[in-house]
């Protein structure tokens, strides 16, 4: 298990104080990024053959939104491998060691050379420190919107810089950024599923569409039409 701690500061939270779903994801990806440098064998491995980790799917639980000020610990560990995927937890806890999110990811690893997947050797995953998954609710992968719904085009958004990261497409937390803006200025999010489908390079252009229901919503990203990431709000 790795971990970071970190205070909620203003430039993290909303109008009212409380931190954003945004930063909470981004506090998430970088202990999960930051986990590589806890484990050798695996960091060793990427290096020598130039692959990189890359989101499949993340689901978050939303148990209690922290308030500015708060010291939050986010942990991250990986419950399993199978072949080119990777399946970890990772939480974020507030300074009297609850919960405040819960997170479950599938992770891809891909030759930066290539793009195609690779598969994860025995030798390397038995030097890793493989811990049982944390009880909370794993569901389907597979984010499928309900097709008996409407589906509203929404405006067109163009990547910026700024959603770039060192992989050169969109930052994943950043498809969830561009996906909470189109959802209803009432809708609290109690929880998200999300699946990538490919990455998107920048100055691209972004087709979001949004599909509402009384429980939940769904944003789907799409770029010329190929649909790139969709999104799951529960309430």
């Amino acid at each position: 298990m790795f971990s970071i701690s970190q205070i909620v500061t203003p430039s993290r939270t909303d109008a009212e104080g409380r931190m954003k779903l945004f930063s909470a994801l981004q506090l998430m990806q970088d202990c999960s990024e930051m986990w590589k440098n806890s484990e050798p064998a695996f960091l060793n491995y990427l290096l020598e053959n130039r692959a990189a980790q890359l989101l499949n799917f993340r689901q978050v639980e939303i148990l209690r939104v922290p308030e500015l000020g708060e010291l939050l610990t986010c942990s991250t560990s990986v419950y399993g491998t199978q072949g080119p995927f990777g399946y970890r937890n990772t939480a974020i806890y507030d300074s009297k060691g609850h919960p405040c999110y819960l997170s479950w990811a599938i992770g891809a690893f891909v030759s930066a050379e290539t793009g195609r997947l690779l598969r994860l050797p025995q030798s390397v995953t038995d030097c890793m420190s493989i811990e049982p998954p944390l009880h909370m609710t794993y569901g389907e992968r597979k984010v499928t919107p309900p097709a008996d719904l409407p589906e509203q085009s929404m405006l067109a958004i163009q990547v910026m810089r700024n959603d770039i990261d060192y992989n050169r497409h969109v930052n994943n937390a950043h498809y969830v950024r561009m996906a909470l803006e189109l959802l209803p200025a009432d809708f609290e999010p109690t929880g998200l599923r999300v699946e990538y489908k490919r990455p998107v390079a920048p100055g691209a252009c972004i087709e979001p569409s949004l599909i509402l229901s009384p429980a939940a919503a769904w944003v789907q990203l799409r770029v010329q039409g190929s649909l790139c990431c969709v999104v799951e709000f529960t309430r």
